[in-house]
């Protein structure tokens, strides 16, 4: 009788901290967990964040939770392992997750100006310190054959493009070594040292800092940090600046300048949900919210162009959201098995 008592208690304990550790998780009823990756995880995009989250919450009738990250493996375990509703996440990260989870469905992506899915692309970026610039030109242009034997810092190698996107450019005029993805995430056979920055901001400062030669991120993601200084956007050869009042981590750097040795238009990054956990009517809803005008003249989540609040997607013309399939991320798809 004894033992019988003692096993019913640890039973009534252990159900108890099910039930407790269930509480607020992904699936629940009442709440809409979101996760972050590093780049949008900092204190400069909170507000942006909060109004992304203020959409899903009027959509859906629900709570809120935003989890942030240092790490974009972290972010992906956490979409994957049902520890999420919805995350934003490249690519590259959205579809590492599907393989994984095949329960993982795009909702939508940022439209380029057009308003479309024709030009709905942002820019993957090599960069050079500007004062270090001719090390890396051969007969006056920049030349991919410089970056061997230096010192090179990507974001991470579920990045597209902080790692997907660069990585197949490398190997494909490196053809002749014949060389790997994981080659290339350590120094010896190319780079004399890599680097991996957990964001595309950490890989920019990587760069600027000295730590690194050259350095692989985005333009979208360092945007807020940085201003045109000589040059147009997205063109090679052009000269950024890191403005005086930027924020964490680039408030170390302010006034340094990077020259773009290599531009390539990469497919812009999708929200998606795990379907394992997100009701189908949430889905729907959510969908249909992100997708409407109200969202789209929203200036905290399309910030115009011009504006001084930095955000996460930019508004120059007709951009907003439209809903993708699965197959329109193929063109990535095809770049990790090259």
């Amino acid at each position: 009788m004894q033992k019988r008592w003692v096993l019913g208690v640890v039973f009534l304990v252990a159900t108890v901290m099910l039930a407790a550790c269930s509480v607020g998780s992904a699936g629940s009823d009442d709440v809409i967990d979101i996760v972050w990756y590093p780049n949008e995880s900092g204190n400069d995009l909170k507000s942006a964040r909060d109004a992304i989250g203020d959409a899903i919450a009027d959509a859906t009738g629900k709570e809120v939770e935003h989890h942030l990250t240092t790490d974009y493996a972290i972010a992906i375990e956490t979409i994957v392992n049902n520890n999420a509703d919805l995350a934003f996440m490249g690519a590259q990260g959205y579809i590492e997750a599907k393989e994984q989870n095949d329960k993982i469905e795009p909702i939508v992506v940022a439209t380029g100006p057009s308003g479309t899915l024709d030009d709905a692309m942002y820019h993957s970026w090599l960069a050079v310190n500007v004062d270090d610039q001719d090390d890396f030109k051969v007969d006056g242009d920049f030349s991919l054959d410089t970056i061997e034997g230096k010192r090179f810092s990507f974001v991470s190698n579920s990045s597209t493009s902080g790692f997907v996107v660069p990585s197949s450019t490398i190997l494909g005029h490196f053809s002749e070594m014949d060389l790997t993805e994981e080659d290339l995430m350590e120094g010896g056979p190319l780079f004399s040292q890599v680097l991996f920055g957990g964001s595309h901001q950490g890989s920019a400062v990587n760069l600027l800092n000295g730590n690194a030669d050259v350095a692989a991120f985005c333009d979208s993601c360092v945007n807020n940090y940085v201003e045109v200084a000589n040059g147009e956007e997205n063109k090679v050869g052009t000269i950024y600046r890191v403005k005086e009042d930027a924020a964490e981590p680039f408030n170390t750097v302010t006034g340094s300048e990077f020259m773009l040795m290599s531009v390539t238009p990469v497919l812009n990054a999708p929200f998606v949900a795990n379907m394992e956990v997100l009701e189908q009517e949430d889905y729907d809803n959510i969908q249909e919210v992100f997708t409407s005008d109200e969202i789209a003249n929203n200036e905290e989540i399309f910030v115009p162009k011009d504006s001084e609040v930095g955000g996460l997607f930019s508004k120059s013309d007709q951009e907003r959201f439209m809903s993708v399939e699965d197959e329109w991320f193929n063109p990535i798809r095809e770049l990790s098995q090259n």
